[in-house]
This record gives structure tokens, C-alpha cells and sequence, in this order.
């Protein structure tokens, strides 16, 4: 317990995106398909909690339906992946794991793979993941594929698919 308070007083301090040297839940990363080689990097990513603001609305008028409140169709793992993502364009998402969260921050590990480098082209698992580009975007990450209600299979499940009617 005073560990992780211990650590959540460093990240806090951290700028959003870090790239770290190895994961801080070894178990969680290595289910996930993590390997210590080369082309395989560990980013620790910072999201807000809590909700979120639509933009004002600068010149107009307001719309009599329009409220300032944003209901997110997304989960905060899926924004980080997203962010992650767009800090290393070169990289594509494996996976992610929740590493810590306070009042009003949470902490994802997301390790993620080169796609062009030699040694990751060279390892089978990694191969089909190198050839997607913009997977974390397109929400085809656990995360994403979670959010968007493709967790469920079979009769019923069309119910929870799409997940959201606007995106």
C-alpha cells in the first residue's frame, strides 16, 4: 500500500507519456504477449478521470437539445492507448494494463511493438500485429474491441453491438 502511494507520487510529477525500462506488473505485461527484446517498448500513459467538457461554442447560437456534459463512449484504456499510440507512430498497441489510479488520474501500461524493426519481423506472435497500422484508432485492441460491446457472442449480442449510435 505505501508503495504504490509511494509511486503515485512520482507519476504525478511525470509528464503524461513516459516511456518506461521494463513493466511494473511483470505478469500482467508478459500475459499480454510482452517479450524483452528489441522493437518491444513499455509507455506509461496518464488519462484524466472524471467527465468531460464539450467545447464552448464560440460564434452562433446554442442549440436548445446542446448540453456542455460529454458522455464518452469510450473507457479510459482506450483513450490511453490511443494517446500512447500517437506519441509513437511507428509502434502499433499490443495491449494494456491498468497500473495505478487516484482521484483524478488514471495510469495505463501499454506496451507496444516497432512495426519495422528487424528483431519483432523476425518473432511469428508479433508479425500480425506489425502489419496493422492504427490499431489502437480503430479499436481492435482488447480495449477497444471491449468498449465498442464485441466482448459478447452468439443470440443477444446484437443488442450490445454497435455500442454507440454517435461515436
Amino acid at each position: 500500500r505505501a508503495l504504490v502511494k509511494q509511486r503515485l507520487i512520482a507519476w504525478r510529477s511525470e509528464p503524461v507519456t513516459v516511456r518506461i525500462e521494463r513493466p511494473t506488473r511483470i505478469d500482467r505485461a508478459r500475459a499480454l504477449g510482452y517479450k524483452p527484446k528489441q522493437g518491444v517498448i513499455v509507455v506509461r500513459q496518464r488519462v484524466t478521470r472524471g467527465g468531460h467538457t464539450r467545447p464552448d461554442i464560440k460564434g452562433g447560437r446554442r442549440p436548445s437539445r446542446f448540453h456542455q456534459t460529454k458522455n464518452l463512449t469510450k473507457n479510459y484504456q482506450w483513450i490511453a492507448e490511443e494517446r500512447a499510440s500517437r506519441a509513437f507512430p511507428n509502434c502499433a498497441v499490443l495491449g494494456s494494463y491498468q497500473a495505478g489510479q487516484d482521484g483524478q488520474h488514471a495510469w495505463f501500461e501499454i506496451v507496444l511493438v516497432d512495426r519495422a524493426h528487424p528483431a519483432v519481423l523476425a518473432y511469428a506472435p508479433y508479425l500480425g500485429i506489425a502489419a496493422q497500422r492504427g490499431r489502437a484508432e480503430r479499436g481492435l485492441t482488447s480495449a477497444g474491441r471491449k468498449a465498442r460491446g464485441l466482448r459478447r457472442k452468439g443470440l443477444g449480442a446484437e443488442k450490445v453491438r454497435p455500442s454507440s449510435r454517435v461515436r
